[in-house]
């Protein structure tokens, strides 16, 4: 059956899902490190050692790819490391867990993200979904923590799908087309992020791309080269951000 919701708000042709990245564009760490603190745990309760986690700038990887970096050279293969992408994600929500109970402020909403989210939502041609490098436990941990989880139903893709951020269009669209009943091409799906690869893996799929210098790595002048389809500074400006959403 198909979901309601979605299926009398517009034509399918005029239907755009935006898929939002999470870290550096809806919301932001309280302090850096957050991640290595809540994935040193857990990969020195799964394989033992944590490699070169500490060594790395790990700014628009998937979790699984992380991981996979951080143990290069330690005797783990790609595949054995993506066979235990669920014990990983109980391990992340448990570090989140433990910081959360220990009294740490851990994540924040971005400037203009609920307002956005809730713009989007009132709009009969967009539906939001995920595409973010976090698995799944932990994407919804942060923004639970931040008041923004509800906005999300419709399945999307995690970091425990792919350790290559360019297969996760294609698998979240299969998904949500899966999901919806509908054919949806990939024009119209819209990537939103603020790393380079979060537009090189819109490009990678034929989707959209609009990238937001939020984050705390890349500037707009480090993301421009990368050719989005639009360049924002921020998503504090709701009325600005859905009109450039209107011209794609």
């Amino acid at each position: 059956m198909k979901d309601e919701k979605w299926e009398a708000r517009v034509a399918p042709e005029e239907l755009r899902v935006l898929l939002w990245d999470i870290d550096g564009t809806l919301v932001r760490s309280a302090r850096r490190g957050v991640f290595k603190d809540y994935t040193t745990p857990a990969l020195l309760a799964l394989f033992g050692t944590a490699g070169r986690l500490h060594d790395l700038n790990v700014s628009g990887m998937t979790d699984l790819q992380i991981v996979c970096e951080a143990l290069r050279g330690e005797g783990f293969t790609t595949e054995q490391i993506a066979a235990r992408g669920a014990e990983l994600c109980e391990h992340f929500v448990a570090g989140f867990e433990r910081m959360a109970s220990a009294g740490d402020s851990l994540y924040l909403a971005l400037p203009g993200a609920r307002a956005v989210l809730e713009a989007v939502e009132a709009h009969p041609r967009y539906v939001s979904s995920l595409l973010t490098g976090n698995v799944q436990g932990a994407a919804f941990w942060k923004l639970r923590l931040v008041g923004l989880a509800d906005f999300f139903t419709l399945p999307g893709a995690f970091g425990e799908d792919s350790h290559d951020r360019r297969d996760l269009p294609a698998l979240a669209a299969a998904r949500i087309n899966a999901h919806l009943r509908l054919d949806l091409a990939p024009s119209q799906f819209v990537v939103i992020g603020d790393t380079p690869n979060d537009i090189a893996c819109a490009k990678h799929f034929g989707a959209r791309s609009v990238a937001v210098s939020t984050g705390r790595t890349h500037s707009a002048a480090d993301l421009r080269p990368y050719q989005p389809d639009v360049l924002l500074d921020s998503l504090a400006d709701a009325e600005a951000v859905l009109r450039v959403l209107d011209k794609l």
